[in-house]
């Protein structure tokens, strides 16, 4: 291995571990990569199962990123190639050693252990048979069913090499080692909404690396319209909290390309974790239906082997819509802020570059005009005018204006500042991945929590592939899936305490996909792993609750219109049924009443006494006699014109249940693809005439910057 060199760039590095001062020998500090590597868990990083799925995710929200940084459609491919404990130790230059006493060993069986161990294997294998045959027959997907002896949670050390590669924006060269060698450092601080959820990154993943197999991280990077890549063999001095740059070079551009490719060689567990990958990339491709993802696992049986033809995945989620969400802004903090952070005031008066107390108001926040702000300074009482300097506020002032903050009614935040999903994308995924009988969904307006501008997207489907009888709950938070904890999220929570009876749902048989996304510029996560949000926070409960409620109400209308249709074909089939009978039998009593002298009424027993036991149209019977025996009435003649009555009654039923509706009762949502990032504002709803067509025209389209 060639010589470290270590980047002497400062800042944020945290200093060499020591004691601090001349004090207490045992006071002593750790760099912020210390303190992550000794509590890795709450970064995902609790085990080796864990750990490679961690670091799969992180490469590929990064890469997301990078091309939605620039507007580019993003293209990503993933590979993962298990690596032998021989390409292992060759990796890391160690030769192939020859054991001379095979007890020292931990590996070591003997012959009684050996016995037990393929007795137990046996007794596995044929498990996985009968499963793999249950499955088989129910026409489940699956892959490799991986190794007997780790399954019962035995976790077996194995090395895997991670490679991602993206088309996005690239990385600076000169910023390369710190921004993937120095943790807390990175471009996506700020009140703004993010993928990440630590302001880690790529960087656990390195300390991972770091630990687990002592191998750096290759990086190959270019900018668009750079003409070189950029090419970096790196690790990361834990202790420091800095980059040590194995290689750095910098090559000929000559395909014009532009991205990241990053790969690193972890430990980790792929059979515990496979089901967790491969369900983070189906619902990420629900999420981003504009991304094209690929995605191959390389296992390390001998190539061409029955084994690894088994056990190698290989997938492409497609590109299904060309239009991506606008990017998310940065933006102020909303005033309600002040309750959630004692400390939020005093900091944006510290920092603030207004010079009056108005314009602190006006500019440090959210939703407060220059009225606002003129009726929060004269609010404060004495002491305190509108054209205060905020730098001559003192501290007991400053928790006069946060009491203040804390109390005042203020309006909602605009949203302006996220980047959900939206509607379009949103159903366009669930119905790629799932194809649903019928899908329904709702985006709420923004909202304030803890001082956060929020939104909650939601979509509930009927049906669908692969898609078990019962609840299937799908989570999203700032559009990457959350896989882990589910039962204690808000969205699983609403699920179970809706009445879904109501919405003429059955939630023990159907399939029923709820699929739950909010996008905020700080997510509430519980817990310290991050992996759902709890439903305490009764503003988002709420919203939740609420999104779902519209949902399933849109599913109520479909059901009762598709029973409605049903039964409406299921009466018009019995009646065209008997069509053929009844023409019969009526145009054989015409017939009759042709061959007779008299006309029918004349026969009837009390004609005698002018007493008809129903009323006589005469006229009708003569006409209708004198048909019948001119031809002009016929049994296939009565037959048409029955099935023709019947047709305009049941049109007739048709139009009046879509009355009833207030003519919404047939009406059904057409999404159309945008071709541009614009917000639309809709004028009212026309309907020409009495047609069954409703649109909306567009008013002026306002540009998102």
């Amino acid at each position: 291995m060639p010589p470290k060199k270590t980047t002497t760039t400062g800042g944020g590095g945290g200093g060499e571990r020591g004691q601090i001062g001349g004090g207490d020998a045992n006071l002593k500090q750790k760099s912020p990569a210390e303190f992550f590597q000794d509590n890795k868990g709450i970064a995902g990083f609790e085990n080796a199962g864990k750990s490679l799925y961690t670091t799969l995710r992180e490469f590929i929200e990064n890469a997301l990123d990078a091309a939605e940084h620039i507007g580019v459609l993003p293209q990503v491919d993933v590979l993962v190639e298990e690596v032998t404990l021989t390409q292992y130790e060759t990796m890391i230059g160690l030769d192939a050693h020859v054991r001379k006493d095979d007890t020292l060993y931990d590996d070591f069986e003997t012959e009684k252990a050996r016995a037990k161990r393929l007795e137990r294997e046996a007794k596995v294998e044929m498990q996985l048979e009968k499963a793999a045959a249950a499955n088989a027959n129910k026409g489940k997907k699956g892959g490799g069913r991986g190794n007997a002896n780790s399954s019962k949670g035995e976790e077996k050390k194995s090395y895997f090499k991670i490679t991602v590669k993206d088309n996005g924006k690239g990385m600076e060269h000169s910023d390369i080692p710190n921004m993937l060698g120095r943790v807390l450092s990175g471009t996506k601080y700020g009140v703004r909404q993010t993928r990440g959820k630590f302001g880690l990154g790529s960087k656990m993943a390195l300390i991972w690396s770091k630990q687990t197999t002592g191998l750096p991280i290759r990086v190959r990077s270019a900018q668009p319209g750079q003409n070189f890549v950029s090419e970096y063999v790196l690790d990361i001095d834990i202790e420091k909290n800095a980059p040590n740059v194995h290689k750095e070079e910098k090559k000929p551009n000559t395909t014009k390309w532009h991205g990241a490719e990053l790969s690193v060689t972890i430990e980790g567990n792929w059979t515990s974790h496979r089901q967790y990958v491969l369900a983070y990339l189906r619902q990420l491709a629900i999420v981003t239906p504009y991304a094209a993802l690929g995605f191959r696992y390389i296992s390390s049986h001998a190539a061409g082997s029955a084994a690894a033809r088994n056990q190698d995945i290989q997938l492409h989620f497609a590109r299904r819509a060309e239009v991506m969400p606008p990017l998310p802004r940065a933006t102020k903090y909303h005033p309600s802020a002040a309750k959630e952070n004692q400390l939020l005031v005093k900091d944006l008066l510290s920092n603030t570059r207004e010079k009056t107390l108005s314009g602190f108001f006006n500019k440090e926040f959210t939703c407060i005009n220059r009225e606002h702000a003129n009726r929060l300074s004269r609010e404060l009482g004495a002491g305190f005018s509108a054209s205060m300097h905020p730098k001559n506020v003192s501290d007991k002032q400053g928790a006069r204006i946060q009491q203040l903050l804390a109390s005042a009614r203020f309006s909602d935040p605009s949203g302006e500042c996220l980047s959900p999903a939206g509607e379009y994308n949103l159903r366009l995924g669930v119905m790629k991945e799932l194809g649903p009988d019928w899908i329904a969904s709702y985006a709420s307006p923004a909202l304030a929590c803890g001082g956060h501008p929020l939104i909650v997207e939601a979509c509930v489907s009927l049906g669908g592939r692969d898609v078990k009888p019962g609840f299937n709950v799908f989570r999203f938070a700032n559009r990457i899936p959350l896989l882990f904890e589910g039962g204690a999220d808000v969205a699983t929570r609403c699920v179970q305490r809706l009445n879904w009876t109501t919405y003429k749902i059955d939630k023990n048989n159907d399939k029923i996909g709820v699929f739950v996304s909010i996008v905020s510029t700080k997510i509430p996560f519980k817990g310290t792993s991050k992996e759902y949000i709890g439903d305490e926070n009764a503003e988002i409960a709420e919203a939740v609750d609420k999104a779902i409620k519209q949902c399933a109400a849109q599913l109520r209308g479909k059901i009762v219109r598709a029973q409605a249709l049903k039964d409406r074909r299921a009466r018009k089939k019995a009646l065209t049924k008997y069509v053929p009978d009844c023409c019969n039998a009526i145009f054989t009593m015409i017939a009759s009443a042709a061959d007779a002298d008299t006309l029918p009424h004349e026969r009837a027993r009390n004609y005698d006494e002018k007493e008809m036991l129903w009323p006589v149209d005469v006229q009708w019977e003569e006409e209708a006699t004198q048909k019948a025996r001119t031809r002009e009435i016929t049994a296939e003649i009565l037959q048409k014109r029955l099935e023709e009555c019947v047709e305009k009654i049941d049109n007739e039923e048709a139009l009046e249940f879509s009355m009833q509706q207030n003519k919404d009762g047939l009406k059904q949502d057409v999404f159309l693809n945008p071709f541009s990032s614009f917000a639309h504002e809709y004028e009212p709803e026309l309907r020409p005439g009495e047609s069954g067509v409703a649109f909306r025209l567009l008013k002026k389209a306002r540009l998102i910057a």
